[in-house]
């Protein structure tokens, strides 16, 4: 039997979309076919949504952090090309604050033995491989930062600030995105909430700790996501894989109508996946088909069937060295919400220090 030192060796490192320039390639797969030239058209969509100075929405529904593009997210932050982040909680939990803690993803395989894997206590992500010690200190960070909010009800905007004050708190995390997000003032948005390590903390916190207790109000995620979609009229998406980020985001169109207010369909969007729209998910329905109902509209929307692995890299890379975001100033929409300011500094300091419990 292999070690655990022996499996975790090899970190996942981040590809730096900054360090090629994916501009020459992209613009030849425009006169090719197939994929390569919707991916040449979805990147000439995005790169419109920043011209036109739309509120542009990145969903996120898969391993982007684990898989070593935690650089191409943070990339589309901090030149300004991404508003909101509506994502997993998986994504910004169990991958980006797991890293921005210090911990690691590991190059593993496939080819394994599972259940040596579960007595060592490494979980695994296809060929990646997770720490659950590691996620057991995430657990208790999340358990730590609940305990110091507020004993209310909060959108998922309003914890996953706190998740980033709590980093720039306490010096961590300067390349995560809950960070990034936090310090630009970007809205971060996790509708499955409990589906991650933050469950598992705020779990702990309901059964450990006396009520009133910190909870999750996903309407109020909702209600939220919908007031920026007033308020900000055009809007733009970029989805990377599908599943509840993606519909949350376009079902803000007809939450605001049915709200009495005039907003206009989410005018530009693109999706990279390889979900299927033959067997009737929603992660693999088409832009096309969202058009009937009232959420996107049809000037310009791209779905691309790639892995998004290897699509999404390319995508990041256009867009820096096209360079149209170099103009674009910072929306900074948590400024829409009261709420955030106190947040900004919040009591986290009470945090006390977090070690690994056994299993």
């Amino acid at each position: 039997m292999a070690t655990k030192k022996q499996y975790l060796r090899d970190p996942v490192e981040h590809i730096d979309p900054t360090s090629f320039n994916a501009i020459p390639m992209i613009e030849q797969m425009e006169k090719m076919a197939f994929q390569a030239r919707n991916f040449a058209y979805a990147c000439a969509i995005v790169d419109r949504m920043v011209r036109e100075d739309l509120t542009v929405i990145l969903t996120i529904a898969g391993c982007t952090i684990s898989a070593g593009m935690k650089k191409c997210l943070v990339q589309l932050l901090r030149e300004n090309v991404v508003d909101v982040v509506v994502s997993t909680g998986a994504t910004m939990v169990d991958m980006d604050l797991l890293e921005a803690l210090g911990f690691k993803h590991y190059i593993g395989s496939p080819a394994v033995d599972d259940e040596e894997l579960r007595q060592l206590h490494i979980d695994r992500i296809y060929d990646t491989y997770i720490d659950e010690d590691d996620l057991r200190v995430v657990d208790e960070t999340t358990r730590a930062i609940a305990r110091s909010l507020p004993p209310r009800p909060h959108s998922s905007r309003e914890i996953m600030a706190a998740f980033g004050a709590h980093l720039a708190e306490n010096g961590k995390g300067e390349e995560s995105v809950l960070r990034t997000a936090y310090e630009m003032e970007i809205p971060v948005f996790t509708p499955s909430f409990s589906d991650c390590s933050a469950g598992f903390g705020f779990v702990k916190h309901q059964v450990e700790d006396p009520p009133p207790h910190v909870t999750h109000d996903s309407v109020a995620d909702f209600r939220e996501l919908t007031h920026i979609k007033v308020t900000q009229g055009e809007t733009g998406i970029i989805m990377l894989g599908g599943g509840v980020p993606k519909n949350f985001t376009a079902d803000t169109v007809v939450c605001a109508e049915m709200l009495g207010h005039a907003v206009p369909m989410h005018k530009y969007a693109v999706q990279l996946t390889v979900a299927d729209e033959r067997d009737g998910g929603l992660s693999g329905s088409t832009l096309k088909e969202a058009h009937s109902w009232g959420k996107v509209d049809d000037i310009a929307e791209q779905m691309v069937f790639s892995e998004f692995s290897l699509t999404f890299p390319l995508m990041v890379s256009y867009l820096h060295h096209r360079g149209t975001w170099r103009t674009r100033k910072a929306k900074r929409l948590q400024s829409l919400f009261e709420v955030f300011a106190p947040l900004r500094v919040a009591s986290l300091r009470r945090t006390s220090a977090v070690v690994p419990h056994p299993r």
